[in-house]
């Protein structure tokens, strides 16, 4: 489950929220999530949150070779999780650069924050594989996202 919350002239950032059970193949022998399983639940997370704002993977990067790799992740790990939680990972946009973007993600359960995090994009050509602008369509989706209603 997906929704995007548009707070009403509260001043509030506009979030991405999407809902997911902790899987059995999520944990460690302890039984808690295995911290990597964390960074692929924040792929998921970024992967839907593009496909929310008409910008999907498979468009960006199939057919416009445009490619969106993480330069700089910064997690802290709150609470463990366990086999089961419902997690709901809440995505807000920091910052948009020329071709950079900082987003931040809240993971909670229903008894409070499991993991915070910081990721920095940048759009880059996957002819190239260097920086280059977000194209303005891109740009466009992003900067409506981060504008409230």
């Amino acid at each position: 489950m997906a929704r995007t919350s548009h707070p009403e002239a509260s001043g509030e950032p506009v979030e991405f929220v999407v809902e997911r059970e902790v899987r059995f193949g999520d944990c460690d022998p302890a039984g808690i999530v295995f911290f990597p399983n964390y960074f692929r639940m924040l792929n998921c997370v970024v992967e839907d949150w593009w496909t929310a704002i008409g910008q999907p993977w498979r468009t960006m990067i199939g057919k416009r070779r445009l490619g969106t790799p993480t330069v700089r992740l910064d997690s802290e790990f709150v609470q463990p999780s366990f086999h089961g939680d419902v997690l709901r990972f809440h995505l807000t946009v920091e910052a948009l650069g020329n071709a950079s973007l900082r987003v931040r993600h809240v993971a909670t359960c229903s008894d409070g924050t499991r993991l915070r995090a910081e990721q920095w994009l940048v759009c880059t050509s996957l002819k190239t594989h260097q920086s280059t602008p977000w194209p303005d369509d891109v740009r466009q989706a992003i900067t409506r996202f981060m504008e409230t209603t």
